[in-house]
């Protein structure tokens, strides 16, 4: 349970997303972090419920489905909103975090350097492979058409998103954080953590579930997108 008496900091360290709510808001979570919710919005005339219903909203769990016995319409919907409509959120918001981290603690030794460059990377890379799903192979599947080339292409990309994340845990050293690390670093690893698991899970349904053809389904519409 949210609630305004926290610490920005200790908000910032432990939902991810909550910089991004800060920033919107231009709450200082990194020097200021010691300072509550509540003694800033009423300092800032900011309405500290809003603020906290926005929090709230990053905390909400996804209720568990079997996706298996989804048509193919319901999955595509799911991973537009649940994933590629996150990413877009995730990405731009780390790769402020890793400049900034970059920035002032450039020379400690724990310094993730390289990393904002290479998120930057993997934004272009995934926004790329996410508009090909878009625009051409998730109408496709809608409409029960398995084309086997544009999702091999797809598959194969996944494979290098998985040796981005990798090397992405690697820059940030396997999210380890050094002793005394400030909000900010906190954060950083914080998120990178949840787009590690969301990117993960995003490629699990689709190279296990979306993109195999129901064997009762082959060269029939799902009937979803008509």
């Amino acid at each position: 349970m949210i609630h305004a008496n926290q610490s920005l900091g200790q908000l910032a360290t432990s939902i991810p997303g909550a910089t991004g709510v800060f920033h919107q808001y231009k709450l200082d979570f990194c020097c200021g972090g010691s300072r509550t919710l509540a003694e800033v919005a009423a300092e800032r005339g900011l309405d500290a419920t809003e603020i906290i219903a926005k929090l709230s909203e990053l905390q909400q769990q996804i209720t568990s489905r079997d996706w298996r016995a989804a048509k193919p319409a319901e999955l595509v919907h799911h991973i537009l909103q649940r994933f590629h409509a996150k990413h877009r959120e995730q990405l731009p918001e780390l790769i402020r975090l890793a400049r900034r981290v970059e920035t002032v603690h450039g020379d400690h030794a724990e310094c993730p350097t390289g990393l904002a460059e290479h998120l930057s990377h993997m934004q272009q890379e995934l926004e790329s492979h996410m508009l090909k799903e878009e625009q051409i192979l998730f109408p496709m599947l809608c409409n029960g058409f398995y084309p086997a080339g544009p999702i091999h292409v797809m598959q194969h990309e996944h494979l290098q998103h998985g040796d981005a994340l990798g090397d992405m845990l690697r820059l940030a050293h396997e999210l380890q954080l050094p002793d005394g690390a400030c909000n900010t670093w906190t954060a950083l690893y914080l998120g990178l953590n949840e787009l590690k698991e969301d990117l993960m899970e995003h490629i699990l349904l689709e190279n296990e579930i979306l993109f195999v053809e129901p064997a009762t389904q082959k060269g029939s519409c799902c009937g979803s997108c008509q």
